[in-house]
């Protein structure tokens, strides 16, 4: 039998109690508020949160290499934090939404600078942008590069590579195909095969029926209001809180 101080912590661990369940944070938590640019300043240096916290104050861990920000209990956004300070840490992501009603600012933007330095925003971004902006207008093409960013949230980035080249191969810019194109790579790479929404078999189909999005709904057709609460859609006049 083990003497001195192996004796006494057997006789000890089985005293213990369990360890928690919950992951302890090392970190230092702070609550930096929001400006106006979206960016909260931790020692000196600025980092870019998604636009719809501006205004309010957001709980943030500081940890030795990283910056870790929380919605409630989840992180939104992990920072790497630079060796300097005076430094800017921008996520094109970030600014999407605010870019949709100021496509002229997106060209400038720190974001977009960041994003092609790290890879992200690739040379078919730059193609698709630039035949886009041929097609429609410098703001609406803008517009239209938009909404195949906003796709990267949902889908994985080479999906979205590759269904960009695929619609820019057409001769198209039309967002709404880039998303097809993109959902036919992830069935391809072997994930879940692209969503077709078919009428009931009850439903008589027409050859007059307007495509999606065009024009008023047909007699005794319904249509569903939804309002953006928090980056969730809910219905109009639903009592569940966001």
């Amino acid at each position: 039998m083990p003497s001195g101080t192996g004796r006494w912590c057997e006789y000890e661990a089985p005293l213990l109690a369990p360890l928690p369940f919950e992951d302890f944070d090392i970190g230092l938590t702070l609550t930096p508020n929001v400006d106006k640019t979206s960016r909260i300043t931790v020692r000196l240096n600025k980092y870019s949160v998604p636009a719809r916290f501006i205004g309010e104050n957001i709980r943030i861990s500081l940890r030795a290499d990283e910056i870790w920000v929380f919605d409630r209990h989840e992180i939104v956004v992990r920072h790497e934090r630079p060796a300097g300070r005076y430094c800017f840490r921008d996520l094109l992501d970030h600014y999407l939404e605010v870019l949709r009603h100021k496509p002229g600012a997106l060209e400038n933007s720190t974001g977009l600078a960041a994003a092609r330095e790290s890879g992200m925003f690739t040379p078919v971004h730059d193609a698709f942008w630039a035949a886009a902006r041929e097609s429609r207008g410098r703001a609406e093409g803008t517009r239209a590069l938009i909404e195949v960013l906003l796709m990267h949230r949902r889908l994985p980035h080479e999906a979205v590579v590759a269904g960009m080249n695929a619609v820019l191969e057409a001769g198209s810019v039309s967002p709404d195909l880039v998303a097809i194109e993109a959902r036919k790579a992830v069935a391809a790479a072997g994930g879940p095969p692209p969503v077709v929404i078919t009428p009931p078999a009850d439903t008589p189909v027409t050859e007059d029926v307007p495509p999606f999005g065009q024009g008023p709904p047909a007699a005794g057709q319904h249509t569903a209001r939804f309002a953006i609460r928090r980056g969730r859609a809910v219905p109009v006049g639903s009592s569940r809180r966001a």
